[in-house]
């Protein structure tokens, strides 16, 4: 792994409760210009994002990139679908487990690699409702053991 500084500017909080994520991927991502200046300022939204195969294509779908503020009339629709740059190859792999297995792709995270916006992409499966309520009561546990922890040293 190379130690390239990162810098996160948009997490997928509700990823981890919903699904449980069995692969990570890094993938770059096709903007327009003031796109990238809109996501330097931070102004992105994960939250309803989901990824799809469409003609070979790997493209995210409801990442909201709010309209540059110093931008023009020429601003792109905050909510369009935008193309990720994956190999071919990795694609198709990630195409055939979505659908055989059931698998979804969620964008997890934005960030800026080597000033290159990257986008984190996961393998991942739904929970189901028990499935949230058993990993809410391990936080839970862990914290009580936290803090019982700090309270005895």
């Amino acid at each position: 792994m190379d130690n390239t500084p990162i810098k996160i500017m948009a997490r997928n909080r509700e990823a981890s409760h919903e699904y449980f994520i069995e692969e990570e991927m890094e993938a770059g991502i096709e903007l327009m210009g003031t796109e990238v200046k809109s996501i330097r300022a931070g102004t992105l939204n994960l939250k309803d994002a989901w990824c799809g195969i469409k003609d070979g294509e790997l493209l995210v779908n409801q990442m909201h990139i709010s309209p540059y503020d110093h931008g023009n009339r020429f601003n792109p629709d905050p909510r369009r679908p935008r193309r990720l740059l994956m190999h071919k190859r990795e694609i198709m792999r990630l195409y055939g487990k979505v659908k055989q297995d059931g698998y979804s792709l969620i964008p997890l995270s934005v960030y800026l690699k080597r000033g290159r916006v990257k986008v984190k992409v996961g393998l991942c499966k739904g929970k189901k409702l028990y499935d949230k309520r058993q990993s809410a009561a391990e936080k839970d546990a862990k914290r009580q053991i936290e803090r019982a922890m700090k309270e005895r040293y």
